[in-house]
């Protein structure tokens, strides 16, 4: 089987990796594509080829199905362009071409915007943080003095994020100087804050945020349309540096289950939980491989080979996860040319 994975973050590498695992070269060859000559990604797959820079959209959706012509693709897990191409398996499945999308194209784009998808969670599902969207500093104001009603501390972040970009904690003590000097991290100025809003009379939605101040999970899971057919919960240490332990909560067991069916989640995908004081509150669902995938899968589950297997109608057995478990990652250098 020929597996084609085209541009997406460097932490796929994990999942090439763990397809080695358990299959040869010659059972599935790993083609990866990216629009860097050194794309971290390259040192672990088979096949590895340069994708246009300056391609996006439907230009960019037809340069994919020439390339699965070309190059006799069988499986395309497409991570660039990965809504549009969902709406689109029609016309890979005419070259005999299957497609891995993580969902439909009216869920992942729910998934991309948190406020749209927040705003449409059922509770009964899974709970978030409580939170008002803002596009300007009226609003923005009125969202703080609503929240701190109820809560202590506020944060913000943008709508449309990833890997926690724009996450601040809002600091009313502290200007932004003295943040930098004292090396306070993740906060910013209230005042400033407000202040650059002013400047600023619309802005791109911004979410204004109760504050989880306990543990972070990020959960690593497999699914079939819908269906779970497993997850790693990652607890993190409150501590820099510290690792992370494989967890069993059964509160967060029962909304990744509910999470996956209610949104037909397929293949490999991500959601993070954050402890609050009413309990752990859903952050995101990242439809992609999170960042600490190859730590995941030192539980005993090789979720790369269940998501595969799962894909292709296969049984799949629950693997036995070694709960308890303390896992961390090591860097280390590489070359990637000359």
């Amino acid at each position: 089987m020929r597996i084609w994975f085209n541009k997406t973050f460097s932490t796929i590498s994990a999942v090439f990796n763990n397809l080695r695992q358990c299959y040869s070269a010659d059972e599935v060859t790993i083609i990866c594509t990216h629009n860097h000559p050194t794309a971290s990604a390259f040192i672990a797959a088979d096949e590895t080829y340069l994708e246009p820079a300056d391609l996006s959209g439907v230009a960019y959706l037809e340069w994919c199905v020439q390339f699965c012509a070309k190059n006799r693709i069988d499986l395309f897990w497409p991570g660039k362009e990965a809504a549009l191409i969902s709406q689109h398996h029609h016309l890979f499945k005419i070259l005999g071409v299957q497609v891995l999308s993580v969902a439909d194209h009216q869920t992942l784009t729910l998934l991309h915007n948190k406020a749209d998808f927040y705003s449409a969670l059922d509770p009964a599902v899974a709970q978030t943080m409580d939170f008002i969207a803002v596009n300007d500093v009226e609003g923005f104001d009125k969202a703080v003095a609503t929240l701190s009603l109820t809560h202590e501390k506020l944060c913000v972040k943008p709508a449309v994020s990833v890997y926690g970009l724009g996450f601040r904690i809002l600091d009313t003590r502290r200007d932004s100087i003295t943040q930098l000097l004292k090396g306070v991290e993740y906060q910013i100025s209230l005042a400033e804050l407000r202040q650059g809003m002013i400047n600023t009379p619309t802005f791109e939605t911004l979410l204004v945020m109760e504050h989880l101040g306990g543990h972070e999970w990020s959960v690593d899971c497999a699914g079939r349309q819908g269906e779970l057919l497993c997850a790693v919960q990652r607890k993190k240490s409150m501590q820099a540096g510290h690792g992370q332990t494989i967890d069993n909560n059964p509160e967060l067991a029962g909304m990744v289950e509910r999470l996956t069916a209610q949104y037909r989640l397929n293949g490999i995908f991500n959601i993070q939980f954050k402890d609050g004081v009413n309990g752990p509150r859903l952050l995101e669902i990242n439809p992609r491989p999170s960042g600490g995938f190859g730590m995941a899968c030192l539980s005993g589950a090789n979720l790369a080979q269940i998501a595969l297997r799962g894909f292709k109608g296969e049984t799949i057995e629950p693997p036995t996860i070694k709960y308890g478990l303390q896992v961390t990652e090591v860097n280390r250098p590489v070359i990637i040319g000359n």
